[in-house]
């Protein structure tokens, strides 16, 4: 239950943000006994409680947020209405007479909505409650527009032969649409979600889903209707237990749950005990009751703080989610996040992209970069790194959780930097439409595709980001596998555009830097360095800069020979080189002999060993290590073209 607690402990250092971010469609950080629905009907009441007007919600003003049950938070499917804000098949009453056949909704929402008025003396809801019990809610949308009715006085459901003005947002935009057997879209309007607003005057606060008053008021309701207790296993007392515990935790959609209530709902709304039905404690107690015991009040603390992390400063891909946090609520570095993210476009405007001095200046700023996250954070503030995912569409569990001081989280975020750090050049900013270099380490997600290609299988990337994640907090070596698929695909160029092959090996270099860590490589050229697989890729690279050179004097765009064989290379580099060496002869013609890089190639082959020249056995990872430091050193020292006419 340690997760538990800190999501509370950040819940109640976050007060200040409940509700932030609703007006631009964020998920806010919830009050309890709340949740957040997309509404698609606003209808505004005035102080006497009559229709005054409705609209249309555009999608970006959807996201509400509204007072809710155990039981309705977590709904799916059956009877159980929310308190106030719900679908028109709960708060019209003239639902049935429009083609509706759910008329005990209504009257349970009812219900419910007269208790809490009772209890609260609020005038709004009192308003309100008194217009749901005129039932005239579909009469009225209708003769404003905003519903549409057939011939026969129930509800339309196709959006043919309906009159809406032009250029404006109608009901059946936004309603989801269920596909007939005859290809034919249908809608059915007593889905759409309503919201409220009531306008009194003197009042700045007109919507009831933003008003402190209602918000408390249900809070307080529900706390005394509740009756059961047991003892929390999380504070150690006895408060109001929690019957079951909320869903929606990585999207609007989600179903799947971290804690499975004891009872379950079925179709026509009995309660159930799932060992009967479900087997969910599989008859280790006699009740549901005497399992681990968690408070309402800490289940839904928690709960939300998880999923307003998430929303906000969390990696999700697929059913995967994985989010760090700071119980003070302070922002940290995203774990998941390359150094570009971390950065910012900003930090990397006036950067040049191509030399290893820059590269140094950028590796310096994202050391600096975190080092103010420290002097922000302080270094025994706690921060906690929890992974999640589900197999099913009901069940989620937590696949990794960390509990580290400040100080120490930052540490092994600055390592991994540092230890898997390589020059990238695939940053691209959609606003200015330009590429960017940066140095460190790439995102597990580009590491996957890397490894696996663009069009990865979802969960073959969930299982790759979560085996990287102990690797950035845990300081875990990284996969050998998942480095070799990546070097092996980096060696195959020709099966790559040039712009994917060439992040492909600036991963590849990264991942093999880290997974050697003792050979202590650089990201520059090391001409000291004398092993078999560093001297072939230099020669590879030196004989790719020198065909390419002069297919640029003469303006032709084709792939070098060095590229078209880079994988042959990789299997019998001597045999192969020798092929390539061979073909460069009329080149050197274009280029007036090309002394440079005939005395370079020289220089590297007398760097062999006599052996290790004369040997075909397969080149090793280290070679494109090797051709990435040469071909950054032949960039540097700027011939007549740059790199983009190169790639061109």
């Amino acid at each position: 239950m340690s997760w538990m607690q800190k999501l509370c402990e950040t819940y109640d250092c976050c007060q200040s943000m409940i509700g932030v971010g609703i007006a631009d469609n964020e998920v806010p950080l919830l009050p309890i006994c709340h949740t957040t629905q997309k509404a698609q009907i606003e209808i505004v009441l005035d102080k006497g409680g009559e229709f005054n007007r409705a609209r249309v919600i555009p999608k970006s003003e959807a996201r509400t947020i509204i007072p809710c049950k155990e039981s309705s938070g977590g709904r799916t499917s059956g009877e159980s209405p929310h308190p106030l804000c719900d679908k028109l098949q709960y708060i019209a009453a003239d639902y049935k007479k429009y083609g509706g056949n759910k008329e005990s909704y209504h009257k349970s929402y009812v219900e419910l909505l007269s208790r809490w008025v009772e209890f609260a003396k609020n005038e709004k809801l009192t308003l309100i409650y008194h217009y749901v019990k005129n039932g005239s809610v579909v009469k009225d949308l209708i003769e404003h527009g905003i519903l549409f009715e057939d011939q026969d006085g129930k509800f339309l459901r196709q959006r043919m032969g309906i009159k809406e003005k032009k250029d404006s947002l109608g009901i059946f935009d936004l309603l989801p649409g269920k596909i007939k057997p005859n290809g034919d879209v249908e809608n059915w309007q007593a889905d759409a979600f309503v919201r409220w607003v009531v306008e009194i005057p003197n009042d700045p606060q007109s919507a009831i889903s933003n008003d402190s008053k209602v918000i408390e008021s249900w809070i307080e309701y529900y706390f005394s209707i509740k009756e059961n207790k047991t003892f929390c296993y999380v504070t150690g007392e006895k408060i109001c237990a929690a019957n079951q515990h909320p869903a929606k935790l990585r999207t609007d959609g989600d179903k799947a749950k971290l804690i499975s209530s004891g009872k379950t709902r079925s179709k026509n709304g009995e309660i159930k005990v799932n060992d009967t039905c479900g087997f969910t404690f599989l008859g280790r107690f006699i009740n549901a009751d005497q399992a681990c015991g968690v408070g309402f009040e800490v289940s839904q603390k928690a709960h939300f703080t998880l999923r307003w992390l998430i929303s906000r400063q969390g990696y999700q891909k697929g059913g995967l989610a994985i989010v760090a946090w700071a119980t003070s609520g302070k922002l940290i570095p995203k774990p998941m996040d390359d150094p570009l993210e971390i950065l910012g476009f900003d930090e990397l405007q006036s950067d040049q992209p191509h030399s290893v001095s820059t590269a140094q200046e950028l590796a310096i700023k994202l050391k600096k970069k975190i080092a103010g996250y420290s002097k922000e954070l302080g270094g025994t503030t706690e921060v906690v790194v929890m992974g999640l995912d589900s197999a099913t569409t009901g069940r989620m569990a937590i696949t990794f959780y960390r509990e580290l001081t400040g100080s120490d989280f930052l540490r092994r975020i600055d390592n991994w930097h540092e230890c898997c750090t390589w020059i990238h050049r695939y940053g691209y900013d959609k606003e200015t439409k330009r590429h960017f270099t940066f140095v460190g380490a790439p995102a597990p997600g580009d590491i996957a595709e890397a490894a696996y290609g663009r069009k990865v299988d979802d969960k073959l990337r969930r299982s790759t980001v979560a085996r990287i994640l102990p690797c950035i907090i845990d300081g875990q070596q990284i996969p050998r596998d998942l480095v070799e698929c990546t070097v092996s695909r980096a060696s195959n160029r020709i099966a790559m555009e040039d712009w994917e092959w060439n992040k492909t090996l600036s991963i590849a270099c990264a991942l093999l830097k880290k997974l050697n860590e003792k050979e202590d490589y650089g990201m520059g050229l090391e001409p000291n360095r004398k092993t078999r697989d560093y001297l072939y890729g230099r020669l590879l690279a030196i004989a790719d800069r020198l065909e390419g050179h002069a297919l640029y004097k003469t303006s032709e765009k084709r792939d070098t020979n060095a590229a078209r064989y880079m994988q042959r290379f990789a299997d019998h580099p001597h045999k192969t080189w020798r092929q390539i060496y061979l073909s460069l002869s009329p080149y050197m013609s274009r280029l007036g002999g090309a002394k440079y890089y005939k005395d370079l190639m020289d220089e590297v082959t007398c760097s062999f060993e006599a052996e290790d020249f004369g040997s075909d056995k397969p080149l090793k990872g280290e070679f494109l290590l090797g051709y990435s430091c040469q071909r950054l050193a032949l960039w540097k020292k700027g011939e007549e073209e740059t790199l983009e006419e190169v790639e061109n």
